[in-house]
């Protein structure tokens, strides 16, 4: 299995391809002195602005909301991946979190992504991996550091986010062209998550059980045919030994989640880090499966929580 993070040689590709897109090499290769200006603490005005982002085989035009702090940087990047089990949501589904983040001198962007009704797996899968060669290629003109991209993942988006970066240049994921930066890939640095389906079958296995029909249908419409649920398991695919791309991963988990249990969760950590993954996992007493969209005090404590793992992943 590769541990190891996308290196020098992966950034100096990213650059060549950012310098072919016209964009200035030179304030490209300034983006690495980034990993020591961020401070978690500081305070940034932010401008939020949506973009068109591309439009998918149902026909839809998907969007990215990018909101990027007030200064010259290079900043931090990171690639918000939403939830909705697949089959619903958008960009705006972790808005707060994602102007928290850009608060401290982050540039996010959350990206639309292709819903299981309009096509099934791995179509989203297609569009974050896109998205993340994308972000790599536009983020130096929003003033975004694209040597270290980084990946913010809640619920299905944190599948969506566990399957990238286990697999980063599986050619089922990377289908949609670039031509504007060919040679770019979809390696991340790291992947922060609240609540990520680390193992779907699991939770398809617990609405079930629990009777909820909507939920059971949403996994039915999503992984067609039924054994993709097996096949982009991340749990399974650890498990199967297969080869993949270890990257640190931050795990935020509501102790009070009936959705995707915490001993599933904690099971994931566990072979994660067997397999010599570093995987930080916190336990949010009191808290349910989507506690972070309302105000309080677990949610400011998982707002400081993902911006000090960006931190030391920046200084890594």
């Amino acid at each position: 299995m590769r541990t190891d993070p996308p290196g020098r040689r992966d950034f100096l590709k990213t650059m060549v391809a950012v310098g072919a897109a016209g964009l200035p090499l030179a304030a490209a290769r300034r983006a690495s002195a980034a990993a020591i200006s961020y401070d978690p603490a500081a305070r940034f005005e932010i401008t939020a602005t949506d973009v068109e982002f591309r439009r998918n085989a149902a026909g839809r035009l998907l969007m990215a909301r990018v909101y990027r702090p007030a200064g010259a940087g290079p900043f931090p990047t990171v690639l918000d991946l939403h939830g909705g089990a697949w089959n619903a949501k958008d960009r705006h589904a972790e808005e707060p979190m994602d102007r928290a983040l850009a608060e401290s001198g982050v540039l996010v962007v959350a990206i639309d992504l292709t819903l299981a009704p309009e096509a099934p797996y791995p179509a989203c899968v297609q569009d974050a991996n896109y998205g993340v060669r994308w972000l790599k290629w536009k983020a130096p003109s929003w003033n975004g550091d694209p040597s270290k991209i980084g990946v913010y993942g809640s619920s299905s988006g944190g599948h969506v986010a566990e399957l990238l970066a286990l697999r980063p240049r599986d050619p089922r994921y990377n289908a949609i062209p670039l031509p504007e930066a060919a040679g770019v890939d979809a390696s991340v640095a790291y992947a922060a998550m609240r609540s990520p389906i680390s193992n779907p079958f699991a939770r398809f296995q617990n609405a079930e059980k629990l009777k909820r029909d909507a939920m059971v249908k949403n996994h039915v419409v999503f992984f067609k045919p039924w054994d993709a649920i097996h096949e982009s398991n991340p749990q399974e695919i650890l498990e199967r030994h297969e080869p993949v791309t270890l990257v640190p991963l931050l795990i935020m988990q509501g102790a009070l989640d009936d959705n995707v249990l915490p001993a599933v969760q904690e099971k994931f950590v566990a072979t994660y880090r067997a397999a010599g993954g570093d995987c930080q996992y916190q336990l949010f007493e009191d808290s349910e499966h989507e506690w972070v969209a309302k105000p309080g005090p677990q949610t400011d404590r998982a707002r400081q929580m993902v911006k000090a793992f960006i931190a030391r992943q920046l200084k890594t």
